[in-house]
C-alpha cells in the first residue's frame, strides 16, 4: 500500500499535465457556441436612442448582419472601434450593437466621441440577450444570416485581418456568395 501511495504524486502531475496539454494550441476567440446554426434567442428591448420602441429578434430577417456586442467601459471595444467605423462606412457591412451592461449616457459619450458605425442599438443594461448569446464579455461579435440564424460567433476585437480571414468568408456563404 506505501509504494502506491508513492506513485500518487506522479499520477496527478500526469493528469494535470494532459488536461493542460489539451488547450494548447487552441485559439481563445473561438469559443463554441450552442447557437451556431440556430435562430437568435428571443428578446424584447428597447432601441438604445429610441427608448420607446422595443427591438426584437425580427430586426436580424431579412439581411446579413454582424451583431457587436459592445461597452463603454470596455477598452478592447475602444480598439475596435475605428475599424467597425471603416467597415459600416466603407464598406456598407450592416452592424447592429448590443449595448451590454451600460449605461444609457455612457453610451451616447462613447459614441459621441467615436462615432456611430450601428444600424441600430439594442440596449441591454441588466444582460439579458447577452446571457442568451453566451456572451463571456465585450467585445463579441455575431454573424447573423438573412432567415435570424447565427452563423459565427467572434470573441475579441474586429480588425481588417479578422475582417478579411473570418468574418467576410462567414458572410459570403451566409450570403450564398461563396
Amino acid at each position: 500500500m506505501k509504494r502506491l501511495t508513492l506513485f500518487l504524486p506522479l499520477v496527478l502531475a500526469l493528469a494535470v499535465g494532459l488536461f493542460l496539454a489539451a488547450g494548447i494550441g487552441k485559439d481563445p476567440t473561438e469559443l463554441e457556441s450552442a447557437l451556431i446554426g440556430k435562430p437568435v434567442p428571443e428578446f424584447s428591448l428597447e432601441n438604445l436612442r429610441e427608448p420607446d420602441q422595443t427591438l426584437d429578434q425580427s430586426l436580424f430577417h431579412g439581411q446579413v448582419s454582424l451583431l457587436n456586442v459592445w461597452a463603454e467601459w470596455c477598452p478592447a471595444c475602444w480598439d475596435e472601434h475605428e475599424d467597425l467605423m471603416w467597415l459600416a462606412n466603407e464598406k456598407g457591412v450592416r452592424i447592429i450593437g448590443l449595448n451590454y451592461k451600460d449605461q444609457r449616457e455612457n453610451a451616447f459619450r462613447f459614441l459621441g466621441r467615436l462615432g456611430d458605425p450601428y444600424q441600430t442599438i439594442i440596449f441591454d443594461p441588466r444582460g439579458s440577450l447577452g446571457f442568451d448569446l453566451g456572451v463571456y464579455g465585450a467585445p463579441e461579435t455575431f454573424v447573423i444570416d438573412a432567415e435570424g440564424i447565427v452563423r459565427y460567433r467572434h470573441v475579441g476585437v474586429v480588425n481588417e485581418r479578422v475582417w478579411e480571414e473570418i468574418l467576410l468568408p462567414v458572410i459570403n456563404r451566409a450570403e450564398g456568395n461563396s
